[in-house]
């Protein structure tokens, strides 16, 4: 109780100080038409995207001293993470109530994720290479196809800088955690080129809680062995660019990181304590602007591999690889008025091995999708429809309309209406004793109604949403497989915001949702599990000169961790502190203490999260 008071007192402290306009990370009116591409597939600036986008740049990522992208997206709107270990652990991401496979990946341009499981390694993705990040909430699959029911969460790794820029990161913390990243980049008038390593190590700590009942509690261990579950990361990021004549450019991009994982498990079963994953992603863009008209051509590929054991015996491996090409033309017919039109392949192939069986699938998908953007005064409209041809499924069309309007002072209004769909992932329809080769894509229609206002120095916003999900697919427990049994209705509120006052740069989100079970049974009108209703987050920062100090304050509700509403996951609240010191213009020293009064608590049952740590980094950046 006293963790749900906390979580609620956070999300009502972050609806006060957002009714004070809050502005996000402090920014002045020119930090505000920062240009995204990730809600239009075309570069617009935040200014005028019609639906909730939030932007995460490299200066906030240092800012906050995150270690690893689930902790840079905790506590955001619309965003419930639930992590079951630690560093490096399985992280998955709900976003306004949707399922964890119903947010769309992007690193680069390129589609991410597992095609067996559906999940994208979050946990995998070193912050240190990221540039910044681009969050819409909201249904995109008539932009993007399937999986983009909840929203589309685009990566975008370091670009390269003009000059010869180079940089490094060197920090130590509590579990024997080791980080060092380094970088250069060379950058020139037509060409550019830029490379950075990143490594990451830490110990661990004992995760999983185990429990004598129910029986395989959490991690399938009653009785756990008492040691550390270690995490270590390697990754490499290359980048390089021409522009052989005006109006022409090529480049291309590569991420390629290693890891090596340690859990627990029961080892009276053979199920496996040690997962050595790659995640790679290639990609390459031609972009030739001719007058009007700017067209664009890319192609990408990404590998998720899970190769898995036990005392160094081979157990099962999971190999995923998704291969992507796009064709795009943009055309502004007039002054505020651009028509998009194009065309997408992708091809899904899984590899899977264990000790008994085996088994391999692939499937193709082609989609031709078109788009409007419209300014009429102080009305703006965004219209797209898409329709894709799935090899296994056949025909899927999804729409969006979206109508935004100017009132005086900033205030504008928003609306708008989407239809979304995905498709099965080869472990929901092939896996051994539970998959199912019948089942139909899951499909849903969102409503959405926000307002909001931007000024120099503060903006806020709210916006309200309803989803409906049909055929969801879930564990049929009558036929022992998975099956199109449920529907869910979401319903669900965002308000975020930010302020610079007496110096302190004040930043806050709360989210509100109530996610439910729709499908006729016993678990009708249950709450969907591991989601939050109430999740908040407030940061503040100051600078004194060459120093500065700073906080984020993340709250979250109460959770159920299964269907039937039975297991609990309490509520809770952490601070997070840090401070800084630049010593020069291309040094500096940061320092952090996580989880600062040591709370115990869990996002996923039975296993434990961090308590207090602390963390020594120093930086070098030229200039």
């Amino acid at each position: 109780m006293l963790r749900s008071s906390l979580a609620g007192a956070v999300a009502l402290a972050l609806s006060l100080s957002s009714s004070f306009a809050l502005a996000q990370d402090g920014t002045s009116s020119q930090e505000l038409d920062r240009v995204v591409v990730t809600g239009t597939r075309t570069a617009i600036t935040v200014d005028d995207s019609l639906a909730a986008v939030e932007v995460i740049d490299r200066k906030e990522i240092e800012r906050t001293q995150a270690h690893s992208l689930p902790e840079l997206l905790r506590g955001r709107a619309g965003i419930n993470l639930v992590n079951q270990g630690g560093a490096g652990k399985l992280s998955t991401l709900f976003m306004r109530g949707a399922e964890s496979d119903h947010v769309l990946f992007l690193v680069d341009g390129v589609r991410v994720g597992s095609s067996t499981s559906g999940l994208t390694a979050i946990q995998d993705i070193p912050v240190e290479l990221i540039d910044r990040v681009e969050i819409v909430r909201g249904p995109r699959s008539s932009l993007y196809g399937s999986d983009a029911i909840g929203g589309v969460i685009q990566i975008f790794t370091r670009k390269a800088q003009n000059g010869v820029r180079p940089h490094f990161r060197l920090g130590a913390g509590t579990d024997d955690l080791r980080e060092l990243s380094a970088g250069i980049d060379f950058g020139f008038e037509r060409a550019w080129f830029g490379a950075d390593y990143s490594h990451q190590a830490t110990e661990g700590f004992q995760s999983c809680l185990g429990a004598a009942t129910p029986v395989f509690a959490g991690c399938f261990v009653d009785n756990p062995d008492p040691d550390r579950d270690g995490y270590e990361s390697n990754a490499i990021s290359l980048r390089g660019g021409v522009r052989p004549i005006d109006g022409l450019v090529i480049e291309g991009n590569a991420l390629r990181n290693q890891g090596r994982n340690e859990y627990d498990s029961d080892p009276f079963y053979g199920l496996p304590d040690v997962s050595n994953t790659t995640q790679q992603v290639v990609g390459g863009k031609i972009r030739y602007d001719v007058g009007r008209t700017t067209w664009t051509m890319s192609a990408g590929s990404n590998r998720d591999v899970s190769y898995d054991s036990r005392d160094r015996s081979f157990v099962d491996q999971f190999a995923s690889q998704r291969d992507s090409a796009s064709l795009q033309g943009d055309v502004r017919v007039a002054d505020g008025h651009t028509v998009t039109a194009g065309f997408d392949w992708q091809r899904d192939k899984a590899d899977v091995e264990d000790l008994f069986s085996a088994w391999s699938a692939d499937r193709n998908n082609h989609a031709v999708f078109g788009q409007y953007l419209g300014d009429f005064g102080a009305n703006n409209v965004q219209a797209s429809l898409r329709r894709d041809d799935n090899e296994q499924f056949g025909g899927h069309t999804t729409g969006g309309l979206a109508w935004g309007y100017a009132f005086a002072h900033d205030l504008r209004l928003t609306a708008s209406v989407g239809t979304a769909f995905k498709a099965p992932t080869f472990n929901e329809l092939y896996f051994p004793f539970f998959g199912n080769p019948d089942l139909r894509p899951e499909e849903s229609k969102t409503w959405e109604l926000g307002i909001g206002q931007r000024k120099a120095d503060w903006n806020w916003a709210l916006n309200a949403y309803q989803t409906k999900v049909d055929d969801l697919i879930v564990y049929d427990i009558s036929l022992f497989m998975a099956n199109n049994l449920d529907s869910a209705r979401i319903r669900g509120a965002e308000l975020t915001g930010g302020l610079t006052l007496g110096g302190w740069n004040l930043s806050g989100a709360a989210s509100y949702v109530d996610p439910r079970n729709h499908s006729q049974g016993f678990d009708y009108d249950n709450l969907l599990p591991r989601r939050a209703r109430t999740t908040g987050r407030i940061d503040a920062d100051r600078a004194f000169g060459d120093f500065s100090v700073g906080a984020t304050l993340v709250g979250e509700g109460r959770r159920w961790d299964d269907v039937a509403n039975t297991l609990a996951v309490g509520g809770f609240s952490t601070l997070d502190l840090r401070a800084e010191w630049r010593a020069s213009p291309e040094w500096t020293l940061q320092a952090r203490v996580g989880n600062a009064f040591d709370k115990d608590y869990q996002t996923s049952a039975y296993y434990a999260q961090p308590g207090r740590q602390w963390f020594l980094s120093v930086r070098y950046a030229a200039q």
